[in-house]
């Protein structure tokens, strides 16, 4: 069989791949603190059994497979909401939230208060602090500073009586040391807790958007599209190319 079905194959299931990451960037490109994905192509040489791995071999038998999917680590714009419990990471960091399986880590700083006065996340997971989950006192205002500093003043209280609950845990990974789950929270790659840092900053009031662009993801589902399609149109060829060969094969 004409190796020209096996690479237009491999070829659409890649680009079928990308097409999937491509509509989920588009799903989240209004999520909060969503960091974009990005596929890469790699190739693979097979031998075809037509000599000892010639040129011939490798022309025919370059086949495209998907690779490995990159995060777009670039910060998304921050939007001014005026909501006081609404905070956004400027540069590099995180907020750290307790999952069902430990910590986990997010650049989503929508946060507010549960029904047992916890501070919690958009998906209602407890934020932590240096001890742990962050519980405010019931009707307290609550302010977050620049350093994560979350502090409360009591109704009717004096401006002078604002008092500090606690301080939210930033971390700041190296790069590529995490890894996004289906739930879109990070993880460490052993899942042991990264260590705050001090030197991660935030935007009060503010929400980081999506980094996702959405006008260059639609340009690039056209283009895979389009792509998936000539691969198609390859199969077609290969199969009229083996009919005919087999009819010149008939008549000789």
């Amino acid at each position: 069989m004409d190796s020209g079905y096996y690479a237009a194959a491999t070829a659409m299931v890649a680009r079928q791949q990308a097409l999937d990451t491509i509509a989920n960037n588009l799903a989240n490109a209004s999520t909060v603190g969503y960091r974009a994905e990005k596929t890469v192509f790699s190739s693979v040489l097979a031998d075809a059994g037509y000599g000892n791995n010639s040129a011939l071999d490798r022309a025919i038998n370059q086949f495209g497979v998907m690779g490995e999917t990159t995060l777009n680590l670039s910060q998304g714009a921050l939007q001014k909401t005026g909501n006081e419990l609404d905070v956004a990471i400027q540069g590099s960091g995180y907020f750290v939230v307790q999952t069902a399986n430990g910590e986990a880590y997010t650049r989503a700083g929508n946060l507010h208060i549960d029904q047992n006065g916890q501070l919690v996340n958009a998906t209602n997971l407890p934020v932590l602090g240096t001890g742990g989950p962050i519980s405010v006192p019931p009707g307290a205002q609550i302010t977050i500073g620049k350093d994560g500093t979350v502090s409360a003043l009591a109704p009717g209280d004096p401006a002078s009586a604002i008092a500090v609950v606690d301080q939210l845990k930033l971390v700041k990974p190296a790069a590529g040391s995490l890894t996004r789950g289906d739930d879109g929270m990070f993880r460490s790659a052993d899942n042991n807790p990264v260590d705050a840092d001090p030197n991660v900053t935030l935007a009060p009031e503010s929400l980081e958007g999506s980094n996702v662009n959405p006008v260059n993801a639609m340009v690039s589902m056209i283009t895979n599209a389009r792509q998936f399609q000539m691969q198609t149109k390859m199969i077609e060829n290969a199969d009229q190319n083996d009919q005919t060969a087999n009819q010149l094969l008939t008549f000789s």
